[in-house]
């Protein structure tokens, strides 16, 4: 097998609870603030567990549900290989530490939020994550590109949403079932 191939059902074991907790903790305790590229790195380009479509289309789905996209994604990854069990694990082991890591920062910003310091921190820690965002919306478009419905829904949702403001919401309840559509029509 080259390099660039993804490995068979049977050369990757599906994960057990224990690794499902492990890896979403891990994911949880690295991915502060911009866990979706590391998610994506984890999941699909270090333990293998989903192919690239295979994520795309789950965080699509994820995308679409009521709910932060990581948290559903842990969630549907969870369910997919251990069911309510792998869900559980991994949905506590996403949240265990960042759960105890903004306690404590909250404490401190509490106390030093005034402080120049402080802040020169916090507006580098959202430019980091600005990138990370950039770098995962790559990532996810380059399956689409050789599915050009999937490529005109995207661009029109993004239109719709960036230069027409248009609610999230009444965009995705619009543009979601004209996609269904569109691509069972065309590309199937």
């Amino acid at each position: 097998m080259d390099s660039h191939s993804q490995p068979s059902d049977k050369e990757i074991a599906a994960p057990d609870i224990k690794s499902l907790f492990v890896g979403f903790f891990m994911l949880g305790l690295t991915g502060f603030g911009g866990v979706l590229p590391l998610a994506h790195r984890m999941l699909v380009e270090t333990r293998q567990w989903l192919s690239q479509e295979e994520f795309t289309e789950l965080l699509g789905l994820c995308q679409f549900l009521p709910g932060g996209n990581i948290i559903n994604l842990s969630v549907a990854v969870g369910l997919k290989f251990r069911g309510i069990a792998g869900a559980l694990a991994a949905i506590l082991g996403l949240i265990a530490a960042p759960t105890a890591i903004v306690i404590c920062l909250g404490i401190v910003y509490d106390q030093f939020h005034n402080n120049v310091h402080v802040q020169h921190a916090f507006a580098g820690l959202a430019a980091a994550a600005a990138g990370l965002l950039v770098s995962m919306a790559i990532k996810i478009v380059l399956p689409l590109r050789r599915r050009p419905v999937a490529i005109a829904i995207a661009a029109i949702c993004f239109v719709a949403i960036t230069f027409l403001n248009l609610p999230l919401l009444p965009t995705m309840l619009v543009l979601s079932p004209i996609s269904i559509f569109a691509t069972w029509r065309l590309e199937a």
